[in-house]
Formats: structure tokens, C-alpha cells, sequence
């Protein structure tokens, strides 16, 4: 484990990512390896998801966290190309609705996602 000193306090090295757009990326990296091999460390990238206060009570804040619930829910084994279609579906949501938050007028994941 590495730390980081700074004059105002210590920072901890992350482990699986930090932030919001960070983890997000983390995680659409796992779902676009094949279903039954998406979900082995997909929710570690939800430790330290932090969503922005920006979002808070928009449309971001709910998709992030049907995200988690759909991630962290989710039984190996068990529907995995089901469900991960649906985390898949939920992360082109979310992009979408943070690029709207953002002020893009006309966001869209395209045909080709």
C-alpha cells in the first residue's frame, strides 16, 4: 500500500480506482470481456465511486445507482449475459445522462455501443 504525503493530510493510494468517471471506465472495462467473465471484480471499482454533488438529485444519481445495485446484486453463474446486458445498457444511460448534466444538448451513445 502506498501513501502519498501532503501538507494537509495523507492520501491513500486507491486500489481499484477513485473518483466517478474513473471507476465508471473501470467497470465498462469489464463488460466488454465476455459475459461470464465481466463480472469477477466488477464491484471492487464500486468501493470508492464517489458521485459529484453536481449530481445529486438529477437522473446521474438514480442511474448510479441502479449501476451498483445491478452490480453488486448480481449471483455468478446466474443470468450472467442477461444481466450483464443490463449493466451495459445502465452505463450508456449513465454516460448519456452526465454528458446532459454537463450542458450537451443532443448526447447520444450512438448506434454502434
Amino acid at each position: 500500500m502506498l501513501f502519498i504525503l501532503r501538507l494537509d493530510h495523507i492520501i491513500m493510494e486507491s486500489t481499484f480506482g477513485r473518483g466517478f468517471i474513473t471507476p465508471i471506465m473501470l467497470i465498462a472495462k469489464h463488460f466488454a470481456l465476455p459475459p461470464e467473465q465481466a463480472w469477477f471484480g466488477a464491484a471492487d471499482h464500486l468501493e470508492e465511486l464517489k458521485l459529484p454533488e453536481k449530481f445529486l438529485g438529477t437522473e446521474v444519481e438514480e442511474l448510479t445507482t441502479l449501476l451498483r445495485k445491478k452490480v453488486v446484486w448480481h449471483q455468478p453463474g446466474t443470468m450472467d449475459k442477461e444481466d450483464a446486458r443490463d449493466v451495459i445498457a445502465t452505463l450508456n444511460r449513465l454516460v448519456v445522462a452526465i454528458d446532459r448534466e454537463l450542458g450537451i444538448a443532443d448526447p447520444d451513445a450512438g448506434t454502434y455501443h
